[in-house]
């Protein structure tokens, strides 16, 4: 058992180390030696503390017994927003009395946000202030887009000496955007908590319409961040957003714990988590169901990677849980400025479309190098393609054109990215569809190495054929092992698969090594 955070009214403990998002058997909780139910997540939270408090957390299981001690932060003051005017009936404007608690708070004081539903259009965080919004509130973002501000892309210096500032960001590029529903900008040492509902509405608000056209601005996240450093979030579900839910942006020392994020299948761009050009990111017991990308690791496109060239670097993403979206863990595809050092272990994967995911084309640039990549301890059910690395991604206005998609040599130059070192380790994945694994590497560049260890791979019989990886040209197929095209290297260590159609590995200008 181990102490995860503590604020000054919340704490998160991860109770298993080896379990996934959830443990085989659930634990019996103790606090103080009061009994506070069963739990069968490996990371859980707790609500309701008392400032600067010691408390106890007993946990029985499997007839032994773990126990942590920790104490509550202190905590300057707390501002109910009912004080400041809000009246969370589901129809008021409660934006002004929101924005006021939060500019009031005094450094180390909590914003508190009872039970209720406030309609708010978008809020601006503070430094060195905690938000909690306690079990029963939902913010509701409004629909009226001449209420939301407009984050511009690019500000150009008036002091020749000075560098543009970069505020809105859609897709990898500095383009205006509208604010998101919590917007941190510059802030650090921010704690929102609680067990809470951020609802975008985009639905029914008509955020999803037109999704990729500007109405002004580009669609806003549910919560964004840019320049920021040592913010936690803690057990709230993001819901509906009218674009990428959660994006960070150039910040750094960033956690998150116990979080859901929620939209329909049908919900167009939503997707989970998207940090881009961040350090030091902790993801640990979340759960995802939405309409893309569960969670993208994200660095720009060409612009950003070439002036900024900031790398996406050193996440942790364990206990997670991914049901459906198009990828569970995704690399890219914009990712300009390199992504490196990221492990994602104990996960769970259900539906989706393509599991573990590296997205790269032709054009992402020299400083698009994606190096030191592991996946470990992953298990997948129903997934179609449980691990895929794609160099000839279709995105962008020209992403079918020939100079992109093309098998044959390209010129190696300043716009070639790279793929160096990727590790899928303990893959247990069962129903699965088209093959184990699709690699589709660059001829001019191959990718450097992968590693394919310990792992398991049960087919779905009769499975429909399908095409397994967003490229021209690539064959439907269900039933087959790995397809490799373009790798230095490629090592299959002690991997089986069970309900082959076809070779176990079939490899097209590859160096292989398979020990059984």
């Amino acid at each position: 058992m181990k102490l995860l955070f503590v604020s000054s009214r919340s704490a998160s403990v991860l109770l298993d180390e080896n379990g996934y998002y959830e443990m085989d058997r659930a634990a019996r909780l103790y606090l103080n030696g009061g009994e506070i139910g069963e739990e069968k997540r490996a990371v859980c939270s707790f609500y309701g503390l008392w400032p600067d408090t010691a408390y106890t957390l007993r946990a029985e299981k499997d007839g032994e017994t773990q126990e942590i001690s920790f104490r509550t932060d202190r905590e300057a003051c707390t501002l109910n927003v009912k004080r400041f005017g809000a009246k969370g009936d589901g129809e008021a404007d409660d934006t002004a009395p929101l924005q006021a608690a939060i500019l009031c708070c005094p450094q180390g004081g909590r914003v508190l946000i009872p039970k209720g539903d406030y309609v708010t259009g978008p809020l601006f965080l503070k430094s060195h202030v905690t938000v909690e919004f306690q079990r029963g509130a939902s913010l509701l973002l409004t629909g009226d887009r001449s209420r939301f501000p407009i984050l511009p892309g690019v500000t150009y210096p008036t002091d020749e000496d000075g560098q543009e500032t970069l505020l809105g960001s859609w897709e990898g590029n500095p383009v205006d955007c509208f604010a998101g529903a919590l917007t941190g900008i510059g802030v650090e040492d921010v704690r929102l908590i609680g067990e809470g509902v951020i609802d975008g509405r985009a639905g029914e608000m008509g955020w999803w319409k037109n999704p990729k056209g500007k109405d002004g601005a580009y669609r806003g996240r549910l919560f964004f961040l840019k320049d920021c450093k040592n913010v936690t979030v803690q057990g709230l579900t993001f819901r509906n957003s009218p674009s990428w839910n959660i994006h960070p942006m150039f910040s750094e020392h960033l956690s998150f714990y116990n979080i859901a994020v929620e939209a329909p299948a049908v919900s167009p761009n939503t997707d989970g988590f998207d940090p881009e050009s961040c350090r030091d990111v902790k993801l640990l017991g979340a759960r995802f169901s939405v309409g893309d990308d569960c969670i993208a690791i994200k660095s720009g496109k060409i612009y950003m990677g070439s002036k900024y060239h900031t790398p996406c670097e050193d996440l942790e993403i364990a206990y997670c849980a991914m049901l459906d979206g198009h990828g569970g863990v995704t690399v890219g595809s914009e990712m300009a400025g390199g992504v490196k050092n990221v492990r994602v272990h104990h996960c769970f994967m259900r539906g989706n479309d393509r599991a573990l995911r590296i997205k790269t084309r032709r054009g992402r640039g020299k400083n698009g190098v994606i190096d030191g990549i592991v996946f470990r301890h992953v298990k997948m059910e129903n997934v179609k393609a449980p691990l895929v690395v794609n160099c000839l991604y279709f995105c962008d206005p020209d992403g079918h054109t020939p100079w992109v998609q093309s098998r044959e040599k390209q010129a190696v130059d300043d716009t070639t990215p790279t793929v160096g070192s990727i590790v899928f380790e303990d893959v247990d994945a069962v129903g699965c569809r088209a093959c184990a694994a699709y690699i589709l590497g660059l001829p001019e560049r191959p990718v450097r190495e992968i590693v394919l260890r310990s792992s398991r791979f049960a087919f779905s019989p009769g499975a429909e054929p399908m095409a397994p990886a967003m490229a021209e040209g690539v064959e439907k197929c269900a039933g087959r092992g790995v397809i490799a095209y373009f790798a230095q290297s490629i090592r299959l260590e002690n991997t089986r698969m069970e309900g082959l159609q076809g070779k176990k590995a079939e490899f097209h200008g590859c160096g292989m090594e398979e020990t059984p």
